[in-house]
């Protein structure tokens, strides 16, 4: 029987392709079209998915192309120079049209349907090896036996691309130990997109090769600083790896940004306007801001920041994005930036994490859970109690800039492992929730006051809070 669903789906996914190359074309042969080809990849966008989105998103959008003079087009004009046709092909397919849109679709269908969160996107761990062992990793807690065999890692994508979710994140350990996987992956499902965050160092040229024929992968690469603010924390001569890494990717053509862990030692440094300059000669596109968490029976708290240090932050990356001034690159910050999606987007709200060792997570950084991937389905695993109290509870604070219910809310996270029967799986040094959260009640009571002040003054503090289902608006909780 014929798929009419999949013929239009099909049929959309080559009307944009096409428009891409035509955008790419006209950079390399007649730029003065640029603009013109811009405009209508926009408009095949409003057109089929204006349902979906405010109408206000691609009229925003529509202006920026049109501001061809501004820091943010010269920044699209450089990838378009420098990034492989490819690369830029296949990730506005596979990140834009199937994961922001026809996937986006799909996934509220899913969340309906199954009566639980589904995430935009999934972080899994293919190992918990890794070839360095930097202070305040928290991976390193999980020791280096662990793997998650091929056949799982397809299953998670399957199951997933079958809700709706097209975009995979590897984090470990290091991913690059599993590179020949990961690939298969990538070319097994080549209609999602991977972003791969490694420390860089096991980064080659036959790899570049691979990953540019694919077109579906990026990267976000572990960098703390200059050299010696980096290798303090990562060890002696991995600077000069990762700044090599950086050239072959960009010899390549590749799409790249980094993974930056900010703490009371380097905040500063990674936000220097020497460091920002070195990353985008080296052809960075973005920064992941990530503030330390202090996570594991051994972490540290010495390198959380003070609440003064924080609000530097807040400040300092907006001045990096800001549409005039800053810099040409990209910047996110993972905790700083909870006022423009709502708070916490972990417990599949709009992403969760596998480890090595199949434990289904709510959180990169939150390690308890109730459920094995191997044991059951992705709808089973959003189902189970400690995602469910998660959903229940969701946003954690009405102050969005502390979304977290660990570290700006400890008392949250002991109540909802408490309540779930959740149990640790770090296997090698389990912690209990109560130590987790002593490490942070000086932090949180600390920040409350001065995020207060923060969050009174901003923009986005009334902003409507979408929980799983997008249909459903539902009032921020006070806390």
């Amino acid at each position: 029987m014929v798929n009419l669903s999949n013929i239009k789906h099909n049929a959309l996914r080559f009307t944009i392709g096409t428009a891409v190359d035509e955008v790419v074309r006209s950079y390399k042969k007649n730029p003065e079209k640029v603009t013109e080809n811009l405009l209508k990849l926009n408009n095949i966008a409003k057109r089929y998915f204006s349902d979906m989105y405010n109408p206000e998103a691609f009229d925003n959008a529509e202006r920026l192309i049109q501001e061809t003079d501004s820091k943010w087009y010269k920044f699209f004009e450089k990838a378009l120079n420098e990034i492989h046709p490819n690369i830029i092909r296949q990730m506005t397919l596979n990140l834009g049209y199937e994961a922001a849109f026809y996937g986006n679709k799909k996934l509220r269908e899913s969340r309906e349907k199954y009566e639980c969160p589904v995430p935009w996107v999934i972080l899994m761990d293919p190992t918990s090896a890794c070839n360095l062992k930097c202070t305040g990793c928290w991976a390193a807690e999980y020791g280096y036996k662990m793997n998650l065999d091929y056949e799982t890692l397809s299953k998670i994508v399957r199951e997933g691309r079958e809700l709706g979710t097209y975009f995979y994140m590897f984090t470990g350990g290091e991913p690059l130990v599993r590179k020949a996987d990961i690939l298969r992956l990538a070319e097994e499902y080549n209609d999602c997109a991977f972003n791969i965050f490694t420390n860089g160092t096991l980064i080659d040229e036959e790899f570049c090769k691979e990953v540019q024929r694919l077109g579906n992968i990026v990267f976000s690469i572990s960098v703390e600083g200059e050299e010696e603010v980096n290798d303090q924390r990562r060890g002696d001569g991995v600077y000069q790896k990762v700044m090599h890494a950086f050239d072959l990717m960009k010899e390549y053509g590749l799409l790249y940004g980094t993974s930056i862990c900010y703490t009371s030692k380097n905040y500063k440094s990674v936000t220097s306007d020497e460091f920002l300059d070195t990353l985008i000669d080296k052809g960075v596109r973005y920064n992941w801001y990530f503030h330390y968490m202090p996570v594991g029976n051994s972490a540290s708290t010495d390198l959380l920041l003070d609440a003064d240090e924080r609000a530097y932050m807040i400040k300092r990356v907006r001045e990096i994005r800001a549409m005039e001034g800053g810099k040409p690159i990209f910047c996110l910050d993972f905790q700083n930036d909870g006022e423009y999606v709502g708070g916490c987007i972990a417990g599949g709200r709009n992403y969760f994490h596998i480890n090595a060792n199949g434990d289904v997570e709510p959180c990169v950084f939150i390690h308890y859970s109730n459920v094995n991937i191997k044991d059951c389905s992705i709808v089973e695993a959003l189902q189970s109690p400690i995602f469910q109290a998660f959903r229940k509870h969701q946003p954690f604070n009405h102050n969005h800039l502390r979304p977290c219910p660990m570290l700006e809310n400890p008392d949250i996270i002991q109540e909802l492992v408490h309540e779930t029967n959740a149990h640790s799986t770090d296997l090698v040094s389990p912690e209990s929730v109560e130590h987790l959260t002593n490490k942070c009640y000086h932090y949180a009571k600390d920040w409350s006051s001065v995020s207060e002040e923060i969050w009174k003054n901003s923009k986005k503090r009334d902003r409507a809070y979408y929980n799983y289902d997008d249909s459903r608006i539902e009032e921020t909780k006070i806390r």
